[in-house]
């Protein structure tokens, strides 16, 4: 499958990011854009920490979220082949078991919430 790159600026890709990290804070140790890999028009990279403590740098691009590395602010995987995942759930879901368990009780609370 063939993504064409989707362009923005540095900015836009920063607002991107954050919006991310917004998302999946709940469910990670840490993640924060990576200051040390430059970002371009078509990609930023994040350094992720899972609730297991295995650490990534995460390339965010239109084509999706893949693993660079298993370190943060290194790019080990210049695969063309590497798995894409469409969201950081996804993405989450596949290296972070402990994710699964901690956004299915966060979704579990928020259901009896709205039941109470």
């Amino acid at each position: 499958m063939i993504h064409e790159e989707k362009v923005l600026d540095e900015n836009q890709w920063k607002i991107e990011a954050q919006a991310i990290i917004n998302d999946v804070k709940n469910y990670v140790q840490d993640i924060s854009i990576s200051q040390k890999l430059q970002s371009t028009n078509s990609k930023i990279y994040l350094n992720l920490t899972t609730l297991e403590g295995d650490k990534y740098c995460v390339k965010v691009s239109s084509a999706g979220f893949v693993v660079a590395s298993d370190h943060h602010d290194t790019i080990t995987n210049t695969q063309t082949e590497a798995q894409v995942f469409e969201t950081p759930y996804g993405l989450l879901d596949s290296i972070s078991p402990k994710y699964r368990e901690s956004f299915g009780n966060d979704l579990i609370n928020k259901l009896n919430n709205l039941s109470n």
